[in-house]
Parts: structure tokens; sequence; C-alpha cells
């Protein structure tokens, strides 16, 4: 299945009830196509804000979660900006936030799919 594009709220859905599953939190921070919408990760662990992530699709053909937006993520208005930036432009585009141990590792492991 390389390329082949999953709809984007089984995306959202399926992340969410993984983390859920793991015993963290998972939320839509705003919702985008259903379809099509880019998927934008906004990690956590223990409400210590992480990387921002979006689903890509690499040169092999696969997708994979790679860190996007400013990296000092400690500047929560920066990261703000940003965000409200990439809705501006992309209003079909998801924003979840993922609370859990290791957010990154986690997206990277559960959603393997192409």
């Amino acid at each position: 299945m390389t390329g082949a594009r999953l709809p984007s709220r089984l995306i959202v859905d399926a992340l969410i009830r993984a983390v859920q599953a793991a015993g963290g939190h998972a939320t839509v921070l705003a919702r985008g196509d259903d379809g099509a919408g880019t998927v934008v990760i906004e990690c956590a662990e223990k409400g210590q804000p992480g990387p921002l992530l979006e689903r890509i699709l690499g040169l092999d053909g696969r997708y994979s979660w790679v860190r996007c937006g400013p990296q000092n993520v400690e500047n929560r208005q920066e990261i703000s900006e940003y965000l409200a930036r990439r809705r501006a432009r992309d209003p079909d585009l998801w924003l979840i936030e993922l609370d859990i141990v290791e957010a990154e590792r986690f997206a990277a492991e559960t959603i393997v799919l192409s």
C-alpha cells in the first residue's frame, strides 16, 4: 500500500484511540477536512510542550511524521502564531494534541500505515 492516502479523519481517530488506550490524553484542537486535510500533531508530555509533527509523503512513497514549525517548543507564542498562519492558509488542516510519554515516538510507531 505504498503511497495510499488514508482519510485524515481515520488517522486522527486512530491516534486518539491509541493514545487513550495507552493512558494518555488526546484532543482535537482544530478540525480539518475529513478526507484530505493535512494532520499536524502538537506533542506534549505531562502537560509540557513538545515538537509539532506533520504527516508527510516521503520520496520513497511512504508517509511519516516529520517535525515542523518552530523548534523552540518553549516559545508558545511563536508556536501559536505558526499554527494560526498554517490554519489561515489551509483551513482543511487538522490540529491534534497528544499528551503521552514520548508522544513523537508514539505517533511514529502507532501510525505506520502508508
